[in-house]
Parts: structure tokens; sequence; C-alpha cells
């Protein structure tokens, strides 16, 4: 299957996968055609057993992606029920991210804004840029901006700041965006990709069932009580338990060696 189109471009490094928004003319605004490749290269990723961590990155070094492509509104997104086939399609491709199991890193530079900040929201980590931006201007464009965004974004950054991103559309700067936990860490530019190598270098050489439990777990808690999984955890950490993964981390203990694990 074809992983890259020319607007979204899919590549593996090792155990990484990266997963590059192509469109720096728009400032990697998404269009439908990219949320749809999107859908395809996740897929191809978690079904890539040999892909352990994987990196979201937009292409020119001035945006990681600046939201949607609002130029093809007026053919895509016209009415009610085409912006509802729009957003099913987008929603499809921001589930994916959102059910990956594996770790996924938002390496942002420049605008990360509407849309993007959505996708940067679905990563597990996200490092920035001193330069970079952040907000969500639906409320400038006239957006409906729906329950699954809001609660995603509440369950960063809490309702308080969560009305003030939403109410005021304003663009937040990467210290505040640190300081309310919208972001993780602030690397400088020139550092960015070196920064994020080795941190998904240090993801891709830990036990991948450890950090699968520990993911579905994190998950599991931002569920309501009553839709809360609990027995699907209880097997994940049990397959921990019980993996030749277990015994390889034991014994390279003894040994003082690092450990090399393989998933199994």
């Amino acid at each position: 299957m074809e992983l890259n189109t020319d607007k979204m471009i899919a590549e593996k490094d090792g155990n990484i996968g990266w997963i590059t928004f192509n469109n720096p003319a728009r400032r990697n605004a998404v269009s439908l055609e990219m949320w749809e490749a999107l859908a395809i290269i996740l897929k191809a990723f978690q079904e890539d057993d040999q892909i352990r961590t994987v990196v979201l990155r937009g292409a020119g070094g001035k945006s990681f992606v600046s939201g949607a492509d609002i130029s093809e509104f007026d053919k895509k997104r016209n009415s009610a029920a085409a912006s509802a086939e729009y957003s099913k399609k987008a929603a499809e491709s921001q589930g994916m991210l959102y059910k990956l199991d594996k770790p996924l890193i938002a390496m942002i530079q420049g605008y990360c804004i509407g849309g993007g900040l959505a996708v940067a929201l679905n990563a597990d980590i996200r490092f920035a840029t001193e330069e970079s931006v952040f907000g969500i201007p639906a409320a400038k464009l006239g957006l409906g901006y729906g329950y699954g965004g809001v609660k995603t974004l509440m369950d960063l950054v809490g309702p308080s700041n969560t009305k003030d991103i939403l109410f005021s559309a304003r663009f937040l700067t990467a210290e505040e965006a640190l300081r309310i936990g919208l972001i993780n860490r602030i690397v400088p530019q020139n550092e960015l990709e070196t920064a994020v190598r080795e941190y998904a270098g240090i993801i891709a050489d830990n036990a991948p069932l450890t950090i699968q439990a520990a993911k579905a777990s994190a998950r599991e808690v931002l569920k309501n009580p009553e839709k809360r999984d609990l027995e699907k955890i209880t097997r994940l950490v049990n397959a921990c338990f019980d993996s030749e993964d277990y015994a390889e981390g034991r014994k390279a203990f003894m040994e003082k060696r690092k450990p090399v694990f393989k998933g199994k």
C-alpha cells in the first residue's frame, strides 16, 4: 500500500515512525485529502510491530499544522450536511490518533492552531519551540467546536483554561502553553529534532507491552467510571508479567546490562 502523498509523508527510521504534514505553502493547513491519507498512514504504523514510537511534525519549519484548509470550505464544507461529512472523515482520522496504542509525540514548530492543535492534543507528549503559537480561532470564524474536542482540551488544561482559549480565540505563547500544561517541553528550534529523536529513542528502547498497558490505563482513567474497561487493563498488565520481555528485564538487571525488549 502506498503511504505517501504530495501532502502527507510517512517515513520509518528504525523503531520510529515519522508522519509529516507537507503543505508549507498554506502553513500545513489540513485538507480533506490529508485527513484521509493520515488515516491510512496511522493504520500501517499501528500494524507494524517494528515501529514503537510515532512522531507527528509539519514541513517547512514555520508551522506544525495551522488548522483546516479553509480554502476548500466553499466546496467541501459549505452547508451543515457537507460540514457533517467533512467532520466525519476528520474525526475518523483523529479517532485513529487517539486509539493508536503506541506512544505518539507531536514535534511542534510555529503555528499550532485550530485543527492543528486538535491533532497535537491527541499526542501523548508535545515538544515545541520557543516561537510556537497555539490557539483555537473557532469563535472568530463562527464554527461550532464539538464536545469531543472540548473534552480533550479540558482533560489536559482544565475548565477555566479551556474556556479562556475558546471564548477569547486568542493565541498563546509557548511559555503560557507550558505553564497551563498544553505542552510538555520547550526546546530551541535548532535543537528540536535532536531532542525529539533522543526522547523517541528512549521510549523505543523500553518495554513495548509495559508502555502499551500504561497508555491504555491513562486512557481509561479519563473516561467516565461506568465506561472504563478495567478488565482490559488487567489483561494488558498480566501480559507484561507473562512476557519474555519481563524475563529479559529481570535478567538484564541482574547482569547489569541494557535490556533488549522484543514486545513479546
